[in-house]
């Protein structure tokens, strides 16, 4: 078990260690490396390939998913599937889930695709299939109380109706390699003695699911290592489980595990790393480890206070082009990080007006735009005639007259009979009469065409005869409009693509089906710009950011209520892993680090007044300046004051004067171990409470007001709050 701290190298480790297993006589098709992101896998490789050769083209090495859809390929007879399924991606499963809502009669208000899917994908991550969902009375009552109590049945019409199309989505390539050797031992016995090393990075991400795979496979051989850092575990909303890293030892046997530190950051400057300890040694659960580094002292991590959330826009894009300029800098050498999407907006707006250019991770992938899924749908349904979501969405594209009404009686049909809708669409003049008879034979015999081109052609000569004979780029090359120009080009350029992954000599298998599963396990933080220029400045939430590093990084919307997330303070466990999502964000940074905040935000269309984040709190004041501060004089006019270098930002945020109306700031209160809101409803003047976010404090007077009853407490660092009672979570101590 290797511990490694941010910065530390851990990629290398892990390179080094199987050059070396190599080295040392251990065959490369005798060893599994999983990562998290295929960026990852492929530095891995080349790496390894710089140190031993072609040799490393032999690993077993990739993300879970591409991995085990490898897996599932070859042995996908076992489980019922072809090696030739689908990967849906969100959007194909939500558009199947509002499908069976809709044939189920339910209401699609209540039954929102995306709150079915994420619930469907949760329970898939904790391995509880349909039939186990159904016979579960606790997730029964859950499903009730959140008044949809027909998830269980919409996900068991879900997973039949993936499984007749030949489809798999995400969750999917997980679950079913688990099915796959929980219910055929000859194949788990097959991979557990092939791979005789497994090594998994970033360990403290994965979830159940993973987690049982790799102490399967590892099971016969007892070789596995595991990288990881449990101060950056930030993904359980996800499913990721902290525990498998903190119960490591436990699991294989305190004297049968090997833990190696890797405590030196060879990233940040000491400035940097300091800030950073000082925040995660505020975690409770946790291995021990202390973070150093011989890099430079590094400037002080500025504060930059703004009056608004745009102002705050202003005052990065300002500060980020001044720094640019001194320094002589790339756009490529800054990121601005937030909490949620919605708050890149702001920070665009600012970069365009000094005409900065930027990327935004995680926003409209180049694979999710409209012309990509179109062709993409193509060329799944002709190497998939059972996948459904692809066939509704190109039956009538280009526009062959066929209407809904047809499209949704050919899916029942197939649903009816549980066969594909190509057993439908092969004889539809049995089914459905008429032009629109007509025409989908006329679609039958395309795809027909196209399937005889799929053994003696490549990837790109089928794609690119599928291109021009469905009418795709016909349709886009006669819209003469700036955006039909843009969407020719795009198309375009996914040819480019399929020609650059044939070309590729590390690519063995040429086939469409091949080039399709490697973009279906693609990630946005995968992709390249499309339009050639690099140099750009990156927009990204903190999740997506994980692993990257950047010369100057600005962490910005720190506010209560916002980072840390309202929706992550209902225990210690969510609160904590709010402050490793901080700890990542700082550890981010190389040189230099600036953090933001707005006194006043709009929130669903209101000016919402806002109080700085309890973890600007948290940082050990040494590392901190506050680099500027908003301050309105007589006139009304605002500008930008600036600090005078160094001070104590605790005590700049705590002072109030006439100049500034900043709100008074959260004081930081961690809530005690056995923290559970109490009940209320006879609380009275006199008694102690504590308060998740403002502490200890004393009811001083408790008001009925119609059906609100609210609590005036005085609590001792935070002073006089009046609280409603109907939201405020208290502990009566």
């Amino acid at each position: 078990m290797i511990i490694a701290g941010a910065g530390s190298g851990k990629t290398r480790v892990l390179t080094y260690r199987i050059a070396y297993l190599i080295e040392n006589g251990v065959d490369p098709y005798r060893i599994l490396s999983l990562t998290f992101t295929n960026k990852a896998a492929g530095e891995m490789r080349h790496r390894i390939e710089r140190v031993i050769g072609t040799e490393a083209r032999n690993i077993w090495m990739g993300t879970f998913h591409s991995v085990f859809a490898k897996i599932l390929r070859i042995e996908a007879k076992a489980i019922g599937y072809t090696s030739n399924f689908s990967i849906y991606d969100t959007d194909d499963s939500k558009s199947l889930i509002r499908s069976i809502v809709r044939e189920m009669g339910l209401d699609d208000k209540v039954y929102r695709a995306n709150n079915v899917f994420s619930r469907i994908s949760g329970a898939k991550n904790r391995l509880i299939g349909p039939d186990d969902y159904l016979n579960n009375p606790i997730i029964q009552a859950d499903d009730a109380a959140a008044r949809m109590p027909e998830v269980g049945r919409i996900y068991k019409q879900y997973s039949l109706r993936c499984f007749q199309a030949n489809a798999m989505d995400f969750d999917d390539l997980l679950f079913n390699t688990n099915v796959l050797f929980r219910d055929h031992l000859d194949i788990l016995h097959k991979y557990q003695h092939k791979f005789q090393h497994v090594l998994v990075d970033e360990f403290q991400d994965t979830n159940v699911s993973q987690y049982l795979i790799t102490r399967k496979l590892a099971a016969v051989h007892q070789n596995i290592c595991i990288v990881g850092d449990d101060a950056q575990s930030i993904y359980a909303f996800r499913g990721a489980n902290i525990e498998n890293i903190l119960n490591f030892q436990r699991d294989y046997g305190k004297e049968n595990v090997k833990v190696i530190k890797l405590e030196q950051n060879y990233r940040s400057t000491k400035t940097i790393v300091q800030a950073a300890n000082s925040i995660i040694s505020r975690n409770r659960s946790q291995l021990e480890k202390h973070v150093f580094t011989d890099n430079e002292e590094g400037p002080l991590i500025d504060i930059i206070k703004a009056s608004s959330d745009n102002e705050e826009g202003r005052l990065i894009a300002t500060s980020l082009f001044e720094i640019k300029m001194q320094e002589g800098l790339k756009n490529t050498d800054f990121a601005i990080l937030y909490r949620t999407n919605a708050q890149s907006r702001a920070f665009e707006e600012a970069l365009r007006k000094l005409s900065i250019k930027y990327r935004i991770i995680g926003g409209t992938s180049f694979y999710q735009r409209k012309e990509i899924k179109d062709l993409l749908a193509y060329l799944r349904f002709t190497v998939n005639q059972s996948d459904e979501e692809a066939f509704k969405r190109i039956i009538n594209l280009p526009k062959r007259g066929i209407g809904d009404t047809t499209v949704a009686k050919i899916a029942v049909l197939a649903a009816e009979k549980q066969v594909p809708v190509w057993e439908i669409v092969a004889n539809v003049t049995k089914h459905v009469a008429g032009r629109a008879g007509i025409a989908i034979e006329g679609f039958a015999d395309l795809i027909k065409s196209f399937k005889l081109l799929l053994e003696k052609k490549d990837a790109y000569d089928v794609a690119s005869h599928i291109a021009k004979a469905s009418g795709i780029l016909k349709e886009l090359y006669e819209d003469k409009t700036v955006e039909g120009l843009a969407r020719y080009e795009n198309v375009q350029e996914l040819l480019n693509a399929i020609k650059e992954f044939v070309d590729n000599p590390e690519n063995d298998d040429k086939s469409l089906s091949s080039f399709l599963q490697s973009v279906s396990l693609l990630t946005t933080a995968d992709e390249d710009d499309k339009d050639g220029d690099n140099d750009k400045v990156t927009l990204m939430t903190i999740h997506a950011a994980k692993g990257l590093e950047f010369r100057n990084v600005f962490i910005v919307g720190m506010e209560e209520d916002l980072f840390p997330s309202q929706m992550m303070l209902e225990s210690r466990a969510d609160l904590e892993e709010e402050r490793r999502l901080f700890y990542v964000a700082i550890t981010r940074a190389e040189k230099r680090l600036t953090m933001s905040y707005a006194e006043t935000r709009y929130h669903y269309g209101r000016l919402k007044v806002c109080e700085p984040s309890r973890f600007l709190m948290e940082v050990d004041q040494r590392y901190l300046k506050m680099a500027r501060m908003r301050m309105t004089d007589t006139s009304t006019q605002e500008r930008d004051v600036p600090s005078g270098g160094s001070m104590s930002f605790v005590r700049s945020l705590a002072q109030k004067t006439a100049k500034s109306q900043s709100p008074q700031p959260a004081v930081a209160h961690t809530p005690s171990a056995d923290f559970a809101p109490s009940d209320t409803s006879g609380l009275a003047a006199g008694m102690r409470v504590e308060h998740m976010k403002f502490g200890f404090g004393t009811v001083k007077l408790v008001d009925q007001n119609g059906t609100d009853r609210k609590a005036v407490i005085q609590f001792e660092t935070a002073g006089e709050k009046t609280l409603l009672l109907s939201f405020a979570k208290l502990r009566i101590v």
